[in-house]
């Protein structure tokens, strides 16, 4: 009987593996604090990493090696009794087909991170109520993570999961929190959500098809023909650049591409990108010092 308990525990374990979305690195830097090796920093690190990797956020069926991966590091500057202040780098990524390669998919920098927390209070999500600023941070960034991933494999893939994003924003608008309503500044949760479902931005989403699943997932098959269709991707980008100027959207693209574009155009088989470094000067002028070592 022992044996079949264990062969059941064993099968349910490696079910749950494979249900859920994310493989998240989560960690937590509390240094400016003073007082970083409290425990009780160390009970919530481990907490995010068990409610961001064990929740099941979709209904869709993940194997384990189709497990998104993505990092969280939660940088707590001050806390007082059961009060902080933090902010949150999210970054995730996605494999290249027929190769060892991942390529970067977002890269966002979450200044407005404030949250209640008392040691070991359960961390749990629920999409119709607003019960902890911390878990809708998370959730928010999730289902975000969790859309752009799927706008890579399929074209505009990430509507319903942004739309969830949208829906944990409305949800959260009415509290003291910011990043969450539209006069929280123009780089908050808010705003990068509304430009993710507005029509204003609906090439972004061509971008991330056409630059992933027909640039970087034919790279290996067809090097030359990869490269023209990621720089066709990044110039398609100029629409929302004429319409919106230095937008959040493109920022944060940049901000997760800057260094793979230097590298993909920097070497291999020569493809005309006269064009192509000329708009990336003007979509992302903070980077300029990738594209001059663009050497074509």
């Amino acid at each position: 009987m022992r044996k079949i308990l264990l062969f059941i525990l064993a099968t349910v374990a490696v079910f749950t593996a494979e249900a859920q979305e994310l493989n998240c690195t989560v960690s937590i830097d509390a240094e400016q604090t003073g007082q970083p090796n409290l425990q009780i920093f160390r009970t919530l690190e481990t907490q995010l990493r068990e409610f961001v990797n064990n929740t099941k956020w979709t209904d869709k069926e993940y194997k384990n090696q189709e497990r998104i991966d993505c990092n969280m590091t939660l940088v707590i500057s001050q806390f007082d009794g059961d009060s902080f202040t933090a902010t949150l780098q999210v970054q995730s990524s996605r494999p290249v087909f027929q190769s060892t390669y991942d390529t970067p998919v977002y890269n966002y920098f979450d200044r407005q991170v404030k949250f209640s927390y008392k040691e070991f209070e359960p961390l749990s999500f629920n999409i119709n109520s607003f019960d902890s600023n911390l878990v809708s941070v998370i959730a928010y960034h999730v289902y975000t993570v969790i859309g752009l991933d799927a706008d890579t494999f399929t074209l505009n893939g990430g509507t319903p999961y942004f739309e969830i994003a949208k829906q944990i924003t409305n949800t959260a608008a009415p509290s003291n929190y910011q990043g969450w309503k539209a006069t929280d500044g123009n780089q908050s949760r808010y705003r990068y959500n509304d430009a993710l479902l507005s029509s204003v931005y609906k090439e972004f989403h061509d971008v991330m098809y056409q630059y992933h699943r027909e640039g970087m997932d034919k790279m290996a098959a067809d090097q030359k023909g990869a490269k023209q269709t990621i720089a066709e991707a990044i110039n398609k980008l100029k629409g929302i650049n004429d319409r919106r100027p230095n937008s959040f959207l493109v920022r944060t693209f940049f901000d997760a591409k800057s260094d793979e574009i230097q590298a993909i155009f920097s070497g291999g088989p020569q493809v005309d990108i006269t064009r192509l470094v000329e708009n990336l000067n003007r979509l992302a002028p903070t980077k300029r010092s990738n594209w001059a070592e663009i050497k074509f």
